[in-house]
């Protein structure tokens, strides 16, 4: 009888083990961008901007639990505007902190370039590789001192009509300055890896070729001083690019956060 008793007890010692090991992960996502990460010329940009569509992707799989998340993208910004001791930055921070659920896995989803990449209008553009990979590091090594459990993903930049030029000018010199940031994205990530391991990923980088090849059904039409120009997802590529970022924080949870 003892005998059945004892192993009725491990059983259920391993059972809870086992359970608690394969407990889904609850995810509080802050996403940290632009124009395009806040949604802007969406009819209803709390349901149709990026950071939304991807949660909405986030939620439908079946390898997690509850995910709650923040949409910090603020028009026409820059990394110098996300930079520690800005109200950004503060902002940011502090939507971290509001999340109810503290023991869900923290992460900060990163989507900047676009006005970094400009040849002149918003806050130090043009940014130049090297500063716009310091501009990064910078706010990623202040994230991970106040969240040291936190993970940061970059998602790459999108693409953008060589034409672009409303109150900032764009045009080719700016995509092409945009092209020169993924490396930097890359590298960056490359030299968390010893620092600090399964904390800094890259996210998504496949969204520039998609919208470059379907620029004309998923981004807007928008008038500028060199003619039509596609730089703003429409509601159609909103949530194409968000269930690209969905996708991309599901790789990285899935394959380093069992």
């Amino acid at each position: 009888m003892k005998k059945y008793l004892l192993a009725v007890v491990l059983l259920f010692i391993t059972s809870t083990i086992s359970f608690a090991q394969h407990k889904k992960p609850a995810l509080n996502i802050v996403f940290i961008g632009n124009s395009i990460t806040q949604g802007v010329q969406l009819a209803d940009a709390a349901t149709e901007a990026p950071p939304a569509t991807a949660v909405a992707y986030l939620q439908k799989q079946k390898n997690l639990d509850t995910v709650s998340f923040s949409n910090q993208g603020h028009s026409g910004y820059t990394t110098l505007d996300f930079l520690p001791g800005t109200g950004t930055f503060s902002k940011v921070e502090d939507a971290a902190n509001a999340f109810t659920n503290k023991d869900a896995l923290l992460i900060f989803s990163i989507k900047l370039g676009t006005n970094d990449s400009a040849i002149h209008g918003p806050h130090g553009a043009p940014v130049s590789p090297e500063d716009y990979q310091k501009n990064l590091k910078t706010i990623v090594d202040k994230l991970l001192a106040d969240f040291p459990k936190a993970v940061i993903i970059f998602q790459h930049p999108l693409w953008y009509s060589p034409n672009t030029y409303n109150g900032a000018k764009y045009l080719q010199e700016g995509l092409n300055r945009l092209q020169s940031y993924v490396p930097m994205i890359d590298g960056l990530v490359k030299s968390y890896a010893t620092t600090n391991p399964k904390q800094v990923f890259v996210g998504d980088t496949k969204a520039f070729a998609y919208f470059e090849k379907n620029h004309l059904t998923d981004l807007i039409p928008e008038n500028g001083k060199q003619g039509t120009f596609y730089l703003h997802p429409n509601k159609k590529g909103a949530e194409a690019l968000g269930k690209f970022w969905g996708m991309a924080i599901n790789k990285v949870v899935r394959r380093n956060f069992k």
